[in-house]
């Protein structure tokens, strides 16, 4: 049985992550409060907003906003829109 873990992001018992996802104290925070599902989700999302905003994360201010992002999507907070981003629903054939 897979381990269980109360994801903030959904307020519910969902499957966990298997290992932190993240180095230190946030990646521990990440692995107890957050779901597998949940990360997933966020990784799609990360990558949009790196690609979409060209963001260099060699580049301090630019970890500083990712890892905001995220605190804001797990919280179920608003995230920055990405412009350039269209749904799938949004596509209509021509």
């Amino acid at each position: 049985m897979a381990n269980m873990v109360f994801c903030k992001k959904y307020q519910t018992e969902m499957e966990a992550l298997d290992r932190a996802p993240l180095p230190g104290a946030k990646g521990q925070e990440v692995l107890q409060t957050v779901s597998k599902q949940a990360w997933q989700e966020w990784q799609l999302l990360q990558t949009m907003m790196i690609n979409e905003k060209q963001l260099n994360l060699m580049q301090p201010d630019a970890r500083k906003y990712v890892m905001e992002q995220m605190d804001k999507f797990f919280n179920n907070e608003e995230t920055d829109k990405l412009t350039g981003y269209v749904t799938p629903d949004d596509i209509t054939e021509l």
